[in-house]
Parts: structure tokens; sequence; C-alpha cells
């Protein structure tokens, strides 16, 4: 019998994978009996936040990943292309006739046992842990007891944006001092062009926090955002994450009147997040105001700054690609709390997590999806492909693998990364050698 706890998409789809496998799993639901201050519908799968699952064309990252999701057997897509609102080029769906469609579905399948309970502790013996960024209590010190401290707190991240898409004419490589190996980008600026992104910066929107979130607000100093920072003096940011000490513009061969710098944020280095510039401003604004910075005027953005409280595991250093724990195989993580960023994310991490759990009983090696697949590249992120501070990631196509031609039209060049992913998973699954469960 395996435990899954928490009846959200990640834990829905780990069930429903079992279930396909054949599987005895119980399913731990605190709802209706609490809630948390971000859930209100009785139901399983509620969505939380926007009622969009993302863009639906097989030529973006949300439809690349909701396509790999059915091929690996969803629950949950069937159950929002079947309750769809329309959203354009988007699936978006009727919240509770969504949440009901996948609860219908759960209650229905004999092999699934669903118990209205909070879990306080981590059970003994075989368990799914989904309980998303919003994990607290007794459970929350049991997973700390487990996995160490895990990060848990208002987090501003920064903007991550493509390499691709830098101006590579105006932006150039180089260490502080020349000190080590020349791994930053930097972007100069004169005065001129800091003033300009300095005025854009202090008189930009910021994004309202929710109620839940105002209640328990803090900021550390450590991850303050660029806005706050900026607003403190003009010159403060030079005297931070923009200071130009140590570095040459190979351009003039002055040193600029301020840097910003971007670090590798994944392995193969098609991703850098802009350092020290963690945000919460709302996600048009940093496109308009850290567009100004040079060298990243057409900048391709993979992710905007957020800031919320988010309650997630270090998974490069606990967990497995399986979504196992390195040190207890039993215990695997699904969802948000493993540090994937959104709903579909965490429906997909769920159905990895469940299938794997199916092929250990099996005694079967775990199925790794390659990472040219986004489901396998998600996967090869969370568990040991990032640099750096390890922040969420969601679906996008600067996670995967360099195409090995360039090509220049961008919706041609999303498509050929589509083709070769949804080829790459058929063909793993078609494969004589490794089957579903």
């Amino acid at each position: 019998m395996v435990r899954v706890i928490g009846g959200g998409l990640a834990g829905c789809e780990a069930a429903w994978q079992l279930a396909a496998a054949g599987i005895e799993c119980t399913l731990y639901e605190m709802k209706p009996h609490k809630y948390t201050p971000a859930h209100h519908y009785k139901g399983l799968a509620e969505l939380v936040c926007s009622n969009s699952l993302k863009a639906a064309r097989h030529d973006s990252a949300a439809g690349l990943l909701k396509e790999e999701m059915e091929l690996l057997g969803s629950l949950i897509i069937p159950c929002a292309k079947a309750n769809a609102v329309e959203a354009g080029g988007a699936l978006a769906v009727d919240r509770e006739k969504f949440s009901d469609a996948v609860t219908e579905k759960i209650m229905a399948e004999p092999l699934i046992n669903v118990v209205e309970k909070e879990i306080e502790e981590i059970p003994d013996g075989d368990v799914i842990i989904a309980t998303g960024p919003l994990t607290r209590g007794g459970l929350a010190e049991s997973i700390r007891e487990k996995c160490g401290d895990y990060l848990s707190f208002f987090d501003a991240a920064a903007p991550i944006v493509t390499f691709e898409s830098l101006d590579k004419d105006k932006v150039f490589f180089a260490s502080r001092y020349d000190r080590g190996d020349a791994d930053y980008i930097n972007c100069p600026m004169n005065k001129e062009e800091y003033l300009e992104f300095y005025n854009a910066l202090i008189t930009a929107e910021s994004a309202p926090l929710k109620e839940f979130d105002k209640r328990n607000f803090k900021v550390y100093e450590g991850c303050m955002p660029i806005e706050v920072l900026a607003k403190r003096g003009e010159d403060t940011m030079r005297f931070g994450p923009l200071k130009p000490v140590g570095l040459t513009d190979k351009r003039t061969g002055k040193r600029p009147y301020a840097v910003v710098q971007l670090r590798k944020e994944n392995a193969e280095g098609t991703l850098y997040n802009l350092v020290g510039f963690q945000t919460n401003l709302k996600f048009g604004e940093q496109k308009r105001v850290f567009s100004k910075i040079t060298g990243l005027e057409n900048a391709e953005f993979v992710r905007y700054g957020v800031m919320h409280r988010n309650s997630f595991i270090d998974s490069p250093r606990l967990l497995e690609p399986s979504y196992c724990l390195k040190n207890n195989k039993n215990i695997f993580f699904a969802g948000q709390i493993t540090g994937v960023e959104g709903y579909i994310e965490s429906a997909a991490s769920g159905i990895m997590a469940g299938i794997n759990m199916a092929r250990r009983l099996k005694n079967k090696p775990p199925l790794i999806l390659p990472i040219d697949t986004m489901i396998g590249a998600l996967t090869a992120y969370i568990s040991g492909g990032c640099c750096g501070e390890f922040q969420p990631m969601g679906c996008n196509m600067g996670i995967l693998p360099e195409l090995p031609e360039r090509i220049k039209d961008k919706k041609l060049k999303y498509k050929t990364y589509a083709d070769r992913a949804i080829n790459s998973l058929k063909a793993v699954l078609e494969s004589e050698q490794i089957d579903k469960f």
C-alpha cells in the first residue's frame, strides 16, 4: 500500500499512475476539514491562482509539456480539455467543473482510497509527498527532520533570460579583476544609460501580494528586491550588484559607470539569471524596465522575477532523478515542493513520481526521460542540473539541449524542439527494453 499525501494536481497524478500500474494506494487530502489560506473549494486538484494551464500549441513549452503528459497517461490534461473555457491559444478551465471531474475519476478508481485527513508526519513505508508550496505544521517539521533545512520564506527570485537572445556585440564575458574563469556575462552601462534605467526602475509598478502573504511578509537582506534597493539612493545599486569595480568594457577599454552581471543558470549555458535582480515588479514592468539594460534590449525572459512564500526542498542535493530521496528510496516527492514551478509542471512531476514508485515496487529500474523532452529537462534541472542557488523552474524551451543546427525563425525553432521531444519520448515508450511499468 502506497500513501500519497496531498490531493492537488501532483498527488492526483501520482495516485492515478499507481492505479494504472495495478498498485493500491491511499490518497490523503485534508480538505474539507482544513484549508490553507489559498484553498477554498472542496474538490481535489483545486486551481488556486489562475485558471489557465498555459499555451496549448505544439510549438510552445507548455503545449509540449501537455503533449508529453498525455503520452504518459495523464489524468488532469483530459479532464482539463473536457472542461475548457475560451482562452485564445491557452488551455483554461472552469475551475469547479475541472476539480469535480478529477475528483469523480479519482473516487471511481477502485485502487485509490481517498482519506480526508491531515497528515502531521511522514508515515513509515512507501510514500509520495505532494503537499505543495504551502506545506506547514507537523508535516513540514517531519520533512525538515528527513531533509534538513529547506527553503520556506518570502523569496524574491531573479529573472532568467536565454543566452541566445543577448546582444553579443554589447555584452562581454569576464570575471572581476580577471580572477578565475570568465564565468559572468557583463552588461556595461554609461552614466546616461544607467540613469535612464534607474529612473524607470524606481517608478515601476510592483505586483500586489496576496492577503495571506501580507500577513507573514518578511524579506531577507540577502534577497532584497532590486527596486527596493534602488529606492535607497541613486548610487546604491552601483555600490551593490551593479558595481563596476574590477571590470573593463571591452568596447571602450575603460571601466563602465555600472555593470549588470548575468550568471549561468543551467549546466548547458543556455539560460542566465540577472545577478542581484530579485524583484516583485509586475511581469510587464520587468520586461519594459530590464530591457533598458545594455545587451538585454531584445532579451527573451523565460522566467520573470517573483516574490512569494515558497516552501521547497533542496532537490538537487536530496532527490534522485526518479523523484525519490537519495537516502531513503521509500520516500518520493512530487509537485511544487520539489522546485518545479506551475500547475502542469507540478502535475508532470506527479506522473513521474507515480510511475517510478510503481517501477520500484515491481523491481524495475526507474524511468528517466531523455533531457531533450520537457519532462526530462525539468527533472534533470531539479535533480542537479542547476548552477548556483537552487530556485524553482517552470517549463521553457531554454532548458532543452540546443539543436544541432541554428534556426533563426523562432516559431520553426520551437516546433523543431517540440518535434524532437515528442519523437524522443515515443521512442522511449515504444522501446522493447523500457516499458512504462
